[in-house]
């Protein structure tokens, strides 16, 4: 419908190539379709993919020991044909300058390599229960000033571990709740205006009732909950 358009973001990265509310496969190859030049954004998924569980970093590490997990990250985006631009991000000027190395020493990934990255991407998905980045899009639409972000890296990390009644995790949104000024997940109003923000299309209302009840409870002294 806009064939003036010079080029296309996408948010691309080996987690969300398959991913059916994000789409990076289908955007990539309709804009491909049409000649369009691709710039990718989110490549680490908000940073999620520089700190990935210890099974599938093993996978990467048993193949080539020396490659970082972003480098294979970068890597896949920088494989991809028609690319011509990638927002990695950086953090400290350390970050950047590994960033800038894994792309002087560039190297397409082989069939291999593919097969580790899809059972890679398998591993992280049997282990995330939100699949939230973290771009804090959601923040501001937040009527009750729940950090949303954040309550989902704890639930996340929660629902990795053990079930018990008791965790360091659910302690610590105990002590997240104790801070002024801050909703928690049982304050959710259910309006919806953060699920227009998220990139991801997280049904974040509903998520929110699920995080209440894991951690609302009277173990972490949330009586009246």
């Amino acid at each position: 419908m806009h064939p003036e358009m010079e080029f296309v973001l996408l948010q691309i990265n080996y987690l969300d190539w398959e991913n059916e509310g994000v789409e990076s496969r289908k955007c990539y190859e309709v804009a491909c379709k049409h000649n369009k030049p691709v710039m990718v954004m989110e490549p680490l998924k908000g940073g999620f993919l520089a700190d990935i569980p210890l099974e599938a970093e093993k996978l990467m590490k048993d193949y080539n020991p020396d490659a970082s997990v972003i480098s294979w990250a970068l890597r896949f985006v920088a494989s991809l044909d028609n690319v011509f631009m990638i927002l990695t991000g950086a953090s400290s000027l350390k970050q950047l300058k590994e960033n800038i190395e894994d792309f002087e020493n560039f190297k397409p990934l082989n069939d291999e390599e593919y097969e580790i990255l899809d059972k890679v991407a398998d591993i992280i998905h049997s282990n995330i229960t939100v699949d939230c980045t973290k771009c804090k899009y959601c923040l501001d639409a937040c009527t009750e000033e729940i950090n949303i972000p954040k309550v989902f890296d704890l639930y996340n990390s929660e629902k990795i571990l053990d079930p018990a009644p008791w965790t360091p995790i659910g302690n610590a949104y105990l002590n997240y709740s104790k801070l002024p000024g801050v909703g928690i997940a049982s304050d959710c109003s259910e309006c919806g205006m953060c699920v227009e923000e998220c990139p991801q299309h997280i049904d974040i209302p509903e998520v929110m009732k699920d995080v209440a009840k894991t951690f609302e409870t009277e173990y972490y002294g949330f009586v009246d909950k």
